[in-house]
């Protein structure tokens, strides 16, 4: 069986490493929190540990096996920043064993987490397929059971937000809130990746463990769900929209978003004119199942034979359509060139 991924948080070693123990309580595994000019001395520490990870240059280094170490190094001293950031509840507010709520994030905005009740399934929920032979003691089936809560809950919260834009829009803005970086990024900084028993070196493969630690995000949703049957449904819906809400707050008025087309079409369309969209080139796979698919515009008409105008990407060619045309109209010179030749044409002749 592969070795566990060693942590900084792990005892030191007396020639049988040994994790700290799971189960003890959530405040003994968090450090203080940090205040004020700490506060900044940390977040630029943090953001150093991480452009030296980002660095490709130490994959340049000779000794491939002090690469390895550094990029090890930097990978759990990151992990173990990440941990130091989360909010350790006072000790004189003592929590109910069977509370929902376990943490709560210092100044980040970022809500309560809720606690998965079953002590297995939350155990599972930080194991790797790799780690146990019994797929029910891992996140084998957990992650991909909520990964489909996910998808429903995040589609319907995009529903409700914003109710006049189209499928191909609801699609892309989904792939936003559940696409592996997001997820990632949320199990980071809940101290997840520090929980997560993986196979060694798994978090030195930076792609790997940007889709293990969503992988692990996703299990704990599952988690959540068949751990509290009657409301878990309910406080992952929560929790989630609250997660989601500001990134949603942030892309604005959607109201129009897939109208390009619409408006392009209502700029230069006339009798006998056309427009042409069409694949530029095969869909590329994206992970998890998402493509990419890419299609441009094309005008036949007005003293043009098949005119590029634009070219769009999307997950979907519904989207990828409107891009180009968005991409079009922002070619104001050409589509300013267009019209007046389809004015000129609509000119009475002499």
């Amino acid at each position: 069986m592969p070795s566990k991924r060693k942590s900084v948080f792990s005892l030191a070693s007396t020639g049988n490493d040994k994790k700290i123990k799971r189960n003890a309580p959530e405040r003994a595994q968090h450090p203080p929190v940090l205040h004020g000019q700490h506060d900044k001395a940390f977040s630029n520490l943090r953001t150093v540990v991480r452009d030296a990870i980002d660095n490709r240059s130490i994959s340049m280094i000779t000794n491939s096996q002090a690469a390895s170490n550094i990029m090890r190094l930097l990978t759990e001293l990151d992990a173990a920043l990440c941990h130091a950031e989360v909010l350790v509840p006072s000790s004189n507010n003592s929590q109910d064993q069977n509370s929902h709520i376990i943490a709560t994030k210092h100044n980040s905005q970022l809500p309560d987490l809720p606690r998965i009740l079953d002590s297995a399934i939350r155990n599972a929920v930080f194991t790797h397929p790799g780690m146990k032979n019994d797929i029910s003691a891992t996140y084998d089936r957990l992650e991909v059971l909520g990964d489909a809560y996910i998808e429903v809950i995040s589609t319907r919260l995009i529903w409700d937000r914003f109710p006049d834009i189209s499928s191909g829009r609801i699609s892309q803005i989904r792939e936003t809130l559940v696409r592996n970086d997001t997820l990632a990024e949320f199990a980071t900084r809940y101290g997840f990746d520090t929980k997560a028993s993986v196979p060694s070196h798994y978090a030195d493969q930076p792609r790997r463990w940007t889709k293990t630690k969503a992988d692990i995000f996703e299990a704990y949703v599952a988690g959540l769900v068949l751990s509290s049957p009657a409301d878990g449904y309910g406080i992952a819906e929560e929790w989630l929209t609250q997660l989601w809400l500001p990134i949603l707050d942030r892309l604005g008025d959607q109201r129009s978003a897939l109208h390009a087309k619409e408006a392009l079409a209502k700029k230069i369309m006339g009798k006998g004119v056309k427009l042409h969209y069409a694949d530029e080139r095969a869909p590329s796979q994206q992970g998890k199942g998402t493509q990419l698919f890419y299609v441009g515009v094309y005008l036949t008409g007005w003293g043009w034979y098949n005119k590029h105008l634009g070219s769009g990407q999307g997950t979907n060619k519904a989207i990828a359509g409107d891009e180009a045309a968005r991409q079009a109209l922002l070619n104001v010179q050409l589509i300013d060139e267009i019209v007046k030749m389809k004015k000129a044409e609509a000119l009475p002749k002499s």
